[in-house]
């Protein structure tokens, strides 16, 4: 396996480009440890896969450099990046024992056959696959081609890299939950460099360690799972990861202090310096009803089953609250209270006040 880092990358897909709106990815740094467990996390457009494509080797980036384990291999083809990639839709040979498909990659390059039985097995284990060896993968289901073809990129322990790039897409939803979980036991028992794409945060999410998070060819966020959904760098990623997305809310400053429709609101600390348009970012989940607090009227109440999403309006501006036990009805009048730590100021989209230690 491999540590990968990703320096001063850019990559447009114009022969001669002018600006920043012309780049598909803008100005990229970043080093994934080898036996981490990454995602690349975003909505369609983002650049996730053009990034994949670049480390892979089926694109050339315009600027900067790909090395593994600082050995450069930005100009290298991709068969000698010594990698393996799982597709949105399974790669396998049909007319092919499952055997047979979990062993092509170690055949086709001269492995012993019995280090061939040995490997075959041991994937065929970990992926609940033991009893479909000896079966034509044409006959099987979409989950378990989508198996077939993890392991085909889990079976050789040389790779440098595993990616998958929208592993789940074409997976039915109930057996979407089973698949991640066993992907990311399959990490743990291999240990091998992963990348995982994804749109679906949900995915991301409880496969990576370390999720990235990007937005228009940037990468607005990098950190944990808990990182990301307890202080959002950013107001994207405050909307994108959370259901429902943090509240937003445009603000006044003056000097240390921030009011929302004239009501001073607390934040969790310290205003950096800076000038530029302000809101204030509360997930749902830190909003409580009380006897205090911003004066609301209920506009609707959802029932998720866990808990219920209630939305309330303080004049033109909608704030929802994730509320268990009973809850008001609709058109209800009612006071929410953020909690002070976690009530973040951002200015331009990125956050602008100060973690208390």
């Amino acid at each position: 396996m491999a540590k990968i880092t990703l320096s001063n990358l850019r990559h447009s897909y114009y022969p001669n480009p002018q600006g920043p709106d012309d780049y598909a990815l803008k100005e990229i740094d970043l080093d994934w440890e080898d036996g981490g467990a990454y995602a690349l996390l975003g909505p369609s457009g983002c650049g996730k896969s053009t990034l994949l494509n670049i480390i892979s080797g089926l694109l050339i980036p315009s600027e900067g450099r790909i090395l593994f384990d600082d050995r450069d291999v930005t100009k290298l083809e991709p068969t000698q990046r010594n990698i393996a990639q799982v597709f949105q839709f399974p790669v396998i040979y049909d007319t092919m024992s499952v055997f047979d498909n979990l062993a092509f990659p170690l055949r086709n390059r001269g492995a012993a056959e019995a280090d061939v039985t040995r490997r075959v097995h041991e994937i065929a284990e970990m992926l609940e696959l033991t009893d479909m060896l000896k079966t034509r993968a044409a006959g099987l289901s979409p989950d378990n081609k989508q198996k077939i073809s993890m392991g085909r990129g889990l079976v050789r322990d040389d790779v440098n890299v595993v990616m998958f790039d929208e592993p789940l897409t074409v997976i039915d939803p109930h057996l979407k939950w089973k698949l991640r979980s066993k992907l990311k036991e399959l990490h743990q028992k291999v240990r091998a460099t992963m990348i995982y794409v994804t749109h679906d945060q949900t995915e991301a999410l409880t496969f990576a360690d370390q999720v990235v998070v990007m937005q228009d060819g940037e990468i607005v966020q990098i950190g944990t799972p808990v990182d990301l959904f307890e202080r959002p760098a950013h107001t994207f990623v405050g909307h994108f990861i959370g259901s429902p997305g943090m509240n937003l809310l445009p603000c006044e400053i003056n000097g240390q202090s921030a009011s929302f429709q004239g009501q001073p609101i607390t934040l969790e600390g310290a205003i950096t310096k800076g000038e530029g348009r302000c809101e204030i970012g509360i997930r749902p989940e830190f909003v409580a009803l009380s006897d205090k607090g911003l004066a609301a009227k209920v506009l609707k109440v959802s029932d998720v089953g866990r808990h219920s999403v209630v939305e309330a309006m303080v004049g033109e501006t909608s704030i929802k609250a994730i509320v268990e036990g009973e809850t008001p009805g609709q058109g209800a009048d009612v006071h929410l209270a953020f909690d002070p730590a976690r009530t973040r100021l951002y200015r331009d989209g990125w956050i602008a006040t100060e973690a208390k230690q």
